[in-house]
């Protein structure tokens, strides 16, 4: 096989002559000549290799609100990037065209210098993995969140968040610092994504909160799929319980893509849902996919005034003032986590590079 442009995989154990992908808690068993589930580690006489290390698929900047994150970099732009491939294959991916695809090893290489080189140059504030699921690139991740921590560049991920313990501290450590995490479902789910353990995520999202990066998980709301009682309960429950009551909750509305044909979620069910987890208290939930700028707006979880508006991913209004190294409330001063500093004024939005 040629090996041109392949770069040495930093993830993956070798014992009694067997090899194993350890980038994510699928850790593949990859013979001689094969890749594993994402098609982008590939075993070549004895060594693993990424080989689609920087064959990306799409460069784009966007608002760091469409990740979503609502308490990371408020108002800023990421410089967004994808490659192909994914560990999951959700049936109801609205990025199939990506995810779907598995390298071949032929496409455009963009070196991490150069990425991080456009970022700077169209004054994005940071880089973002996303798009197809970033773990299956993530030996370019890392060499990319590098340069751009030493550049003043923020780095964070939209994740399936199934990496192993391991790939997920060194992601961490090399500097990205937030986390857009999907939870696809629970364990009671019986149509898709049965071998995947969804207590891994919270894992994982628990264990960066622990090592200081900021969390927000997602709930894509799939109708008849995961959006019944035992399964929404299943998510808030285990979003309590590992992640505390401060990490924000983002309750998404599905529409049908891909293979998955069952109607729009109702709005009736993600109010529900909203409702049970802050009955439950979380103190952050948004509803998202629906296009009301109420149910995607901050409030002051002690006052209920809205401190940060936003409509159409960006930031309208923010009414926190910034004192002693937080963000607090105007009204009743309560604390608001938010990472980062809010950026505003900015104008620069969905500009696509490739």
């Amino acid at each position: 096989m040629n090996k041109v442009n392949f770069v040495k995989a930093r993830f993956y154990d070798y014992s009694s002559g067997v090899i194993r992908c350890d980038v994510c808690e699928r850790r593949c068993l990859l013979k001689d000549g094969y890749s594993g589930a994402c098609g982008n580690y590939v075993n070549i006489s004895g060594v693993v290799y990424h080989k689609g290390y920087g064959k990306l698929s799409a460069v784009e900047s966007r608002p760091i609100e469409i990740k979503p994150l609502f308490h990371y970099w408020p108002g800023s732009t990421a410089l967004t990037y994808s490659n192909f491939g994914c560990n999951f294959y959700c049936p109801w991916c609205q990025n199939d065209h990506l995810s779907f695809r598995k390298p071949s090893g032929e496409e455009e290489y963009i070196p991490p210098e150069k990425l991080v080189e456009i970022a700077i140059l169209h004054g994005d504030d940071g880089l973002s993995a996303s798009f197809n699921e970033p773990i299956t690139n993530l030996d370019y991740v890392l060499d990319v969140t590098e340069l751009a921590v030493k550049k003043g560049l923020y780095s964070m991920m939209v994740t399936n968040m199934y990496f192993t313990e391991r790939s997920l501290k060194a992601s961490i450590n090399a500097g990205v610092d937030g986390f857009s995490a999907d939870i696809k479902g629970c364990p009671q789910m019986k149509k898709a994504l049965l071998g995947v353990d969804h207590g891994l995520v919270f894992r994982n999202a628990k264990l960066a909160v622990d090592l200081g990066a900021h969390v927000e998980i997602v709930y894509l709301v799939v109708t008849n799929t995961n959006d019944f009682e035992e399964c929404f309960e299943w998510i808030i429950d285990n979003h309590l319980k590992y992640l505390g009551s401060d990490v924000p909750l983002h309750i998404n509305r599905y529409y049908p893509a891909h293979r998955w044909s069952e109607p729009p979620t109702p709005i009736e069910k993600l109010l529900a849902i909203r409702d049970y987890a802050m009955k439950q208290g979380l103190k952050y939930v948004y509803v998202g996919n629906v296009g009301d700028p109420e149910l995607e707006s901050t409030r002051c979880p002690r006052c209920r005034r809205t401190v940060i508006y936003r409509r159409n991913f960006r930031v309208l209004k923010f009414n926190l003032d910034f004192t002693e190294g937080k963000y607090k409330c105007r009204s009743c001063g309560e604390v608001i986590h938010i990472r980062g500093r809010y950026i505003s004024g900015k104008d620069q939005y969905f500009r696509t590079f490739m």
